[in-house]
């Protein structure tokens, strides 16, 4: 494998864009001129308050923010926010319950853990796999809960949400972690919108929350200080050390989302990409196999088997080997569910994936 040509299809860290990377390195040791790494400055300096400052007017930009939400930079990735979600906002209504559309594992994982806190309602019957989102119309929404609660992208099953929930009045919770900046969304729909950066904003370390003002100050008394929007709100994202680097990436981000034409940009160039593919596993007799019902395929993680429906070992290992050979790397499914994943995130490029698209058919010719 040529390692000046890799390829990568991770589902998270994800791929970032090259362009990125070079500015990062090219400022690593000295940042705009201050003579230190953005690694070693203060929190509390006005270099990294511009930095922070120019990060949340970026998204605020790109994401049509209306001023009546706050942007929050957070530790702790999704899963911090599986607690602060609940720990926030459950007690907005007394009966502290929340609604939650189950459709994935990391839906499932934040229902487990909001069930600490509060009664959860699973809005749906329990599905016997994630390969669906069931009918809206299915649905049992508790009038009464504090919120309802959805994954918008869930990246080990490859099941992704192409409409909005509505909810009757009650405040919208989305974890919008894998599918972040890949399209336009109307954040006045939601009361609050959470993402991980390391799929299509940036590194590891920082987590971005969006949360309508008038619903800081509800967080119970057991909720640790540091995953208390209003405190961070009110100190701006700077209650205790945030994790800079990671902001600063992001930024970096930001701006490259911004020049390569913003959401609606990164949303077509995701329909190219995943339409490439699912076209490819579409047309091979059922030599590919997606799991997913079609209506709710994911643009940005794209699980499939290869040879039958529960898939071949033999032919996906060598499938997986024959990629790796040609610069392919982390097209391995999820421990969860075996086969092929393919992750196609901003940063991959249409070249890329075209690369990959080359390679299945070659794959298919032989082994069909």
């Amino acid at each position: 494998m040529d390692l000046n040509n890799t390829i990568y299809f991770g589902p998270g860290p994800a791929k970032l864009p090259r362009s990125v990377l070079l500015q990062a390195q090219k400022e690593l040791i000295n940042y705009s001129g201050v003579g230190i790494s953005v690694l070693e400055m203060s929190h509390r300096s006005s270099d990294f308050g511009n930095i922070l400052q120019k990060a949340q007017n970026l998204l605020r930009e790109l994401l049509n923010i209306p001023d009546n939400y706050k942007v929050l930079f957070l530790q702790g990735g999704g899963s911090g926010q599986f607690s602060a979600v609940p720990l926030n906002l459950i007690s907005l209504k007394e009966n502290r319950c929340a609604d939650y559309v189950v459709t994935g594992t990391w839906s499932a994982k934040a229902a487990k853990e909001a069930e600490k806190y509060g009664k959860v309602n699973i809005v749906h019957p329990k599905l016997d796999s994630y390969t669906r989102i069931p009918d809206p119309s299915s649905w049992t929404l508790n009038p009464a809960a504090s919120y309802v609660y959805y994954c918008s992208n869930e990246t080990v099953h490859g099941v992704e949400f192409n409409f909005t929930p509505e909810t009757h009045g009650v405040v919208l919770v989305s974890d919008m972690s894998s599918n972040f900046l890949s399209r336009p969304v109307d954040v006045s729909k939601f009361g609050l919108i959470y993402a991980g950066a390391q799929k299509n904003a940036g590194c590891a370390g920082v987590t971005v929350v969006i949360v309508r003002e008038d619903l800081l100050g509800h967080a119970l008394k057991e909720c640790p200080i540091v995953l208390d929007y209003k405190v961070q709100a009110e100190m701006n994202s700077l209650y205790n050390t945030p994790p800079c680097f990671s902001i600063y990436i992001m930024c970096l981000v930001l701006e490259w989302v911004k020049n390569n034409g913003g959401t609606a940009a990164m949303e077509m160039l995701s329909k190219q990409k995943s339409s490439m593919i699912y076209d490819i596993i579409n047309s091979s007799n059922c030599f590919y196999i997606s799991p997913v019902d079609a209506a709710c395929r994911s643009c940005i993680n794209i699980p499939f088997r290869v040879g039958k429906a529960g898939g071949d070992d033999v032919l996906e290992k060598e499938f997986l080997d024959g990629a790796s050979k040609r610069g392919m790397i982390s097209l391995k499914g999820h421990r969860l569910v075996g086969g092929i994943r393919v992750s196609l995130y901003n940063a991959v490029t249409l070249e890329e994936t075209e690369a990959l698209a080359s390679y299945m058919k070659e794959f298919l010719k032989e082994h069909q």
